[in-house]
């Protein structure tokens, strides 16, 4: 199985980039953030000639997450336990071919002095509980998506610049680490530990792009069952590169059999 992850920055004003992606790199299941629509108006029409269902879930204007596949998806749910009042979409997850399979939005949390950082590490101890409960039951599963944790100094061009972001405060990557220790595998760093400047992510501002200053922030973790079947993890910078661009690049994960 050949899972994708993208935050697309809007699939509206990306949907060229997204569909030439796509018909070229052929995934079973499309991940994507960021969508920046409301579910009903998402244009799922496009994607059935790629043979994709779309799984949508949407707000106005910002967020929004979807799984787009070409397998049945059963038993969705569309938001992350723990916080019922929380109404941003940032989650959806069903189980397709055997796993279960979510695209997450995990909060940007900047400025850092504002409830946005709070509000960002309660997000990721729910995901923890989460992972704890899926992993009680023996489910396998792939989290993807755009996690906005920079995991090490060697995922970002100016780590000591970085340093007080919360993408890339002490807390940020402490509560990303707790996960990881709950026995998740995260699968870019398991099959390439010394990459550098392996980033996924480039500013619009400062010449970000030309000049390879970039973030390694979308990440796929996979539970002990599907991190045995871990084939390969690989970044597509190309995407990056073009016309009316997503500041984000595509993440593919493959499974084995």
């Amino acid at each position: 199985m050949k899972i994708a992850t993208w935050n697309v920055n809007s699939v509206k004003a990306r949907l060229p980039n997204v569909l030439s992606w796509l018909n070229a790199a052929a995934p079973d299941v499309v991940l994507l953030q960021e969508i920046k629509c409301e579910t009903a108006s998402f244009p799922a029409l496009e994607f059935e000639p790629l043979g994709y269902r779309v799984h949508a879930v949407g707000q106005k204007s910002y967020n929004g997450v979807a799984i787009l596949s070409r397998l049945p998806v059963e038993d969705l749910i569309e938001r992350l336990p723990g916080e019922p009042e929380d109404v941003q979409a940032r989650y959806v997850e069903g189980t397709i071919g055997g796993l279960r399979i979510a695209s997450l939005y995990l909060p940007n949390g900047n400025p850092v002095g504002s409830e946005k950082y709070p509000y960002k590490l309660r997000w990721m101890e729910r995901l923890k509980a989460h992972v704890g409960e899926l992993l009680a039951r023996e489910v396998p599963f792939v989290l993807g998506g755009d996690y906005n944790v920079i995991p090490a100094p060697e995922d970002v061009y100016d780590p000591e610049g970085w340093s007080g972001d919360a993408l890339f405060r002490r807390e940020t990557r402490e509560k990303f680490r707790e996960i990881l220790n709950l026995g998740l595998t995260e699968a870019f760093r398991a099959l390439h530990p010394a990459a550098r400047h392996a980033y996924t992510f480039w500013d619009y501002q400062a010449g970000a792009w030309p000049r390879d200053l970039g973030l390694r922030i979308d990440h796929f973790l996979l539970s002990p069952q599907a991190a045995d079947r871990l084939a390969g993890c690989t970044i597509d910078r190309s995407p990056r590169g073009q016309e009316k661009a997503s500041d984000h690049t595509p993440v593919l994960l493959d499974l084995a059999d």
